[in-house]
């Protein structure tokens, strides 16, 4: 039922990583009707009971990246995801947000679609992007298909969105433009004492020796160029954790060769917090530039390795802001293109209070619509991807009508106190598989 002034409103975040806890925390807040939705608002008001459920795997995070992330909850608990599925069947919510990778999401839908197909009435489902889509575009929104609404970080993805569904014949109505949630800060006003570059590191981008290597050598040649400045390396995990993507050559480790010069550090922490003593973010396409131009901070995004869909840094094209380090050694700083910005859910003109205004009326009016609302239509079927659907749902233990399969981790009960220890060793174990031996395996494959 929806929340009453008395009540508050019941919201559950189900997220797979650290950044999409993030997004999808900042978001429920951003969205929810009896939420403010002012910039820096957490969980945990008045007005929204937040539960959170980290779904278990590779990526699940760890208690230092949660503490970094920065955004609290009522309560947070970790979940396979059968677990998480008879929790939305056993408890009342309003509000679902899927924070997950595609696979993941459509997984719940058919999931939920089945958990909840008795009930009278069922929370409010969205779905959406923890930044630049840059890749995938087709087969990750159709994987999202199904939810009630589906964000858009800007009026060119909810344009991209609308078209990609209507391509294939599919309901566009969920889609809805927003903006990224975790946009905010004081903008920036002039150059602090020292001035402070900061290069903002992707897991995965690049994903090669060489190439990452290059990157630092650059970043590290920069400071000894320009030794009054304050060069710093923001790092997104440490060598072990594990974030959305795999780190296989973590750049702490390929620091650990070099002779670094005193003005060169690592860092880690809140990127907002690392913002507010920048005076030039350099990245090759880490969702940190849209917060950097959203504060409008001097942003540059590197092609000394080629613009390529691969990097993502095609995203920027026209955006005005690409550039290579001799171009930044040589002291130009990029002009962002305003109209570019102003597509991208950037918001620096200060319209960001109102950008989630259109989510938090949809979603009032799903709440108050009378006899509740339909069951959850995903795109994909057993009759429209025979071949492909079944192996998603299969992957959390899912048949193809959304049931748990027979032998599911629990499935029907709460597992007791031996299984619990045995499954934490076998996740541990699972983890350094994943996060130290596979690596491994892979670069002596390439010998």
């Amino acid at each position: 039922m929806p929340a009453s002034a008395t009540k508050p409103l019941r919201v559950a975040v189900l997220a797979d990583s650290d950044t999409r806890w993030k997004w999808g925390a900042l978001t429920a807040n951003r969205i929810a009707p009896s939420a403010p939705g002012i910039p820096g608002d957490t969980a945990g008001g008045a007005d929204i009971r937040l539960d959170g459920f980290l779904l278990r795997g590779r990526a699940t995070p760890t208690a230092r990246q949660l503490g970094e992330v920065g955004v609290t909850a009522d309560s947070l608990r970790e979940v396979t995801a059968v677990e998480f599925l008879r929790a939305m069947r056993e408890e009342p919510y309003d509000l679902l947000v899927l924070s997950l990778v595609g696979g993941g999401v459509q997984a719940m839908l058919h999931g939920l679609k089945r958990v909840w197909e008795d009930r009278p009435r069922r929370p409010v489902v969205v779905t959406g992007y923890v930044g630049v889509v840059y890749e995938k575009l087709a087969d990750g929104l159709l994987l999202r298909h199904g939810a009630d609404l589906v964000l858009a970080n800007s009026r060119q993805d909810a344009d991209r969105f609308r078209a990609v569904y209507e391509g294939v014949g599919a309901d566009a109505g969920s889609v809805t433009e927003v903006a990224l949630p975790f946009l905010g800060g004081a903008p920036y006003t002039g150059e602090h004492d020292p001035y402070t570059v900061v290069f903002a590191a992707q897991p995965s981008v690049p994903d090669s020796r060489k190439d990452r290597t290059y990157l630092l050598n650059r970043l590290v040649q920069h400071a000894r160029r320009h030794p009054e400045r304050e060069v710093l390396l923001k790092l997104r995990s440490k060598p072990g954790e594990h974030t959305t993507h795999i780190e296989e050559l973590p750049y702490q480790k390929l620091s650990q060769r070099l002779d670094l010069p005193p003005n060169f550090r690592l860092v880690y922490g809140h990127m907002g917090e690392v913002l507010d003593r920048t005076d030039l973010l350099v990245t090759v396409s880490s969702t940190a530039a849209l917060e950097s131009l959203h504060r409008r901070v001097p942003t540059a995004v590197l092609t000394d390795l080629g613009i390529r869909e691969a990097l993502g840094n095609h995203h920027f094209v026209g955006s005005g802001c690409l550039a290579s380090w001799d171009q930044l050694d040589a002291g130009h700083r990029p002009e962002p293109d305003e109209d570019w910005v102003a597509r991208q859910g950037v918001a620096a003109d200060g319209s960001y209070d109102t950008a989630f205004d259109t989510a938090r009326e949809r979603i009032a009016k799903l709440l108050a619509r009378p006899g509740g609302l339909p069951p959850l239509t995903p795109y994909y079927t057993p009759v429209t991807a025979p071949g492909y659907l079944p192996g998603i749902l299969a992957r959390h233990h899912l048949g193809p009508d959304g049931t748990p399969l027979p032998g599911a981790p629990a499935a029907d009960k709460e597992p007791g106190p031996v299984r619990q220890i045995v499954r934490r060793a076998a996740r541990g174990a699972y983890r350094h598989g994943v996060q130290r031996v596979a690596p491994v395996i892979r670069r002596m494959g390439e010998l």
